[in-house]
């Protein structure tokens, strides 16, 4: 079938085409002969309860020369597509809210993926609590003297911003660190948002496991390896790529959440794993699948399509 599908992402000159996930997907899109349409959020309008689009065609490559390209622009009807794909990197903020509400004004109409409203329910560091079985002692809190207690407690913490994104803003504060109280004024200067606390989990010196679900299930990992002297395991502040397999622990979470995802809508989605805790559940806009498929000579976006199809 051919099936007309928006994008609504980040401004195409701001992707890496060797990692980005997003373009893996359109490029599986276009190999099935879906229309591919490429908007930002800021070109979404709601008039006379229609939502609308300023978009332009996606043009792609599908040989070995990697290109994507924004073609003539054109007014869609977001109703008229037969599916949407909400693919823009965070802040979670609220233009990000906002984005969800409006595409929920045609979610009877056109599949949404992921749903917006369980995205707008999910707040990925906000979600994993719910499993408290496989996440580490962790406290959300504004408040000094709670969170002081916890670093008193736990003594080596990672300290966060609670819908902070790709490594920005994560300290990791050892058991003789003074800077607690300083760091805290510093994030309440700029926001009136909680802070997120955990107690320190070494083995992420050995990798940050991240693992890709489609409609609930596992569908491969890669192991991300800090740089030396980092805590943060992301790729794009310098963490390393390493193939990595699902041990019994990891399959377990991905058991426990797995009819959770489906529940809300939540079709494509990646889990951080640092030894046996639970520490993310992204639900935003997953990455990692060009590297999985680079160690596992797999092609997870095909399983994507294959899986998606099916709910139309």
């Amino acid at each position: 079938m051919s099936l007309s599908v928006a994008i609504q992402m980040d401004p195409l000159e701001n992707i890496d085409l060797e990692a980005d996930s997003t373009y893996l997907i359109a490029l599986e899109a276009k190999k099935r002969n879906h229309k591919l349409y490429h908007y930002t959020p800021s070109s979404l309008s709601l008039r006379d309860g229609k939502l609308y689009a300023k978009a332009n065609f996606l043009l792609i490559n599908h040989n070995e020369k990697k290109n994507i390209l924004l073609g003539e622009e054109t007014h869609i009807n977001l109703e008229d597509m037969d599916i949407v794909l909400m693919r823009q990197d965070p802040p979670f903020d609220m233009s990000y809210i906002t984005a969800t509400y409006l595409l929920e004004k045609i979610s009877s109409k056109t599949l949404i993926i992921n749903d917006p409203e369980g995205v707008r329910n999910s707040p990925e560091k906000l979600l994993v609590t719910a499993f408290k079985d496989y996440v580490p002692p962790t406290l959300i809190s504004s408040d000094l003297s709670e969170i002081n207690s916890f670093k008193k407690l736990y003594q080596d913490v990672i300290v966060k911003p609670l819908y902070g994104n790709g490594g920005s803003g994560v300290f990791h504060l050892s058991p003789h660190d003074e800077n607690l109280s300083s760091l805290i004024e510093l994030f309440t200067s700029y926001s009136r948002e909680p802070l997120i606390v955990q107690k320190y989990i070494p083995e992420v010196r050995s990798g940050d496991k991240r693992i890709i679900l489609i409609d609930g299930e596992p569908v491969g990992a890669i192991n991300r390896v800090p740089a030396k002297g980092e805590a943060r395991s992301n790729m794009h502040v310098g963490g390393r790529a390493e193939k990595t397999e699902l041990n019994e622990v990891d399959r377990s979470i991905c058991h426990s959440i797995g009819d959770v995802l489906r529940d809300r809508g939540l079709f494509f989605t990646g889990i951080d794993v640092i030894g046996n805790f639970l520490t993310e559940i992204n639900v935003t806009s997953p990455t990692g699948i060009q590297e999985i498929n680079r160690f596992d000579n797999t092609q997870i976006e095909k399983i994507f399509w294959k899986e998606l199809e099916k709910k139309i």
